[in-house]
This record gives structure tokens, C-alpha cells and sequence, in this order.
């Protein structure tokens, strides 16, 4: 299968730059979907978008808001498997927020919201916040690139969950200083995800890459012969 990365909000596709490079060197086609952050629909419709391109099956894989999107966009009759990465994965009437309520303690972010209605993590907050067991430098950098998301997302509501009818995977961050890992942990179980927990920040893609790349592997692997089989 294709493999097709959604990153979360505040970031781009560098988040994924190391888990791309474990993907491709096993052989598999592997695109970063550059999601607008204006709104859930919005980031839905491009991710379906780059899912209508790739040639067969597609294993779907979210980061952290990325969980919301491929939740909605999931339902695409290409996608044969999910992978939440430190991620929310809110059932149909949920939206983002909705989700976090289930966090028993409130993590305060850097986070301000711009003119426009966009909200931002402060610089010099964001290691921190999204990337603790990143060095300095490197968090930084994810600092530097960061992209704004829309307030109103948070509110979206998913109109139909995804993981309710396709194989899903799921890792957990148990240091996430952004979205704690009791929320994490509930949604695994409810969706029934094979799910593995590492001691990682929220940004484990880049902190723990090739235990990531190795989820998302084994997802491509076991909903593609899973695939095979009910082809039979």
C-alpha cells in the first residue's frame, strides 16, 4: 500500500522528515498531505484529495489534529488502515475539543490567537510544549516552520469516525505535554487499536522515528494482507 502522512496542527510536513525517510527506504511511495488548517472539512477534502492520487491501497496515518482529519477522510474506500500517532481520534459529533475533555489534568500551552482568528504557540514556548525530548536545536526549527490553525477547527465535529469500520493503530506519547496520554490512551481502547506506548514527547515522530516508522510498517503490512485475503 501507499502510505499517506497527515501532520497536526502548528506544524508542516517537516514533522514526518524522519519517519519518510525509514518509509522509503523500505520501498514504499509515501506523500505528506499539506493541510490548509482553515477548517476540519478543509483539511478533509485535501487529504481525499491526495488519497485519490495514489495508485491502489493507502494506509492513512495521522499526528496529533492529524488524527481528526484522517478520521473524517478515512471513510475513502482506498484507505485500508489507520495509524494515530500522539493523536485524537474523536468519534462522529465529536470535534478536537470535544476529545480533550477526557484529559484529567489541563496542560496550559503557549498559545495565542492572531487578527485573523488563527492561533499560534509562542516560540519560545514550544519545546516545551510539543517537543521536550527534542534537542534544543531541533525544536527550534519546528518552532521556526510552524503553521497556524484555524480557532474554529477545534470545534468542527467529525460526521463519521473512520476507525469504526477500518483496522487502526495506535501510538501513544506518555510525556505529551500537549495532549496527555490518558486521552491518548482512551481512544485507543475504544477504537480497539493495536497500540504501543512510548516514553516520548508530543513529538514523537522526529523523537522516536523508528519506532513510528516500525507501527506504520506493521499496519501496512497486516491491512495489506488482510486486504489480500478478503480478496480471495
Amino acid at each position: 500500500p501507499n502510505i499517506v502522512l497527515v501532520p497536526g496542527a502548528y506544524e508542516d510536513g517537516s514533522m514526518w522528515a524522519k519517519v519518510i525517510g525509514l518509509l522509503q527506504a523500505k520501498g514504499y511511495r509515501v506523500t505528506v498531505v499539506p493541510i490548509p488548517l482553515t477548517s476540519l472539512a478543509a483539511d478533509a477534502a485535501m487529504t481525499k484529495s491526495v488519497i485519490d492520487r495514489q495508485a491502489g491501497p493507502v494506509i492513512l496515518v495521522g499526528h496529533s489534529w492529524g488524527g481528526v482529519v484522517i478520521t473524517e477522510a478515512g471513510n475513502d474506500a482506498n484507505v485500508i488502515g489507520l495509524v494515530y500517532v500522539a493523536a485524537l481520534a474523536p468519534d462522529a459529533g465529536e470535534g478536537s475539543g470535544d476529545s480533550l475533555k477526557y484529559c484529567a489534568h489541563k496542560i496550559s500551552l503557549p498559545i495565542h490567537s492572531d487578527e485573523a482568528g488563527r492561533k499560534w504557540i509562542d516560540a519560545d514556548g514550544y519545546a516545551e510544549a510539543w517537543a521536550a525530548d527534542l534537542d534544543q536545536a531541533e525544536a527550534r526549527i519546528l518552532a521556526a516552520v510552524q503553521r497556524p490553525i484555524a480557532t474554529q477547527s477545534f470545534t468542527d465535529k467529525v460526521t463519521q469516525a473512520a476507525w469504526r469500520t477500518k483496522p487502526s493503530w495506535f501510538q501513544i506519547s506518555s510525556n505529551d505535554n500537549a495532549q496527555c496520554a490518558e486521552v491518548q490512551r482512551l481512544m485507543a481502547k475504544r477504537m480497539g487499536a493495536t497500540s504501543i506506548e512510548l516514553s516520548a514527547s508530543h513529538a514523537s515522530p522526529l523523537s522516536h522515528p523508528d519506532e513510528v516508522a516500525k507501527l506504520i510498517l506493521d499496519a501496512a503490512e497486516k491491512a495489506g494482507s488482510m486486504k489480500a485475503s478478503a480478496a480471495h
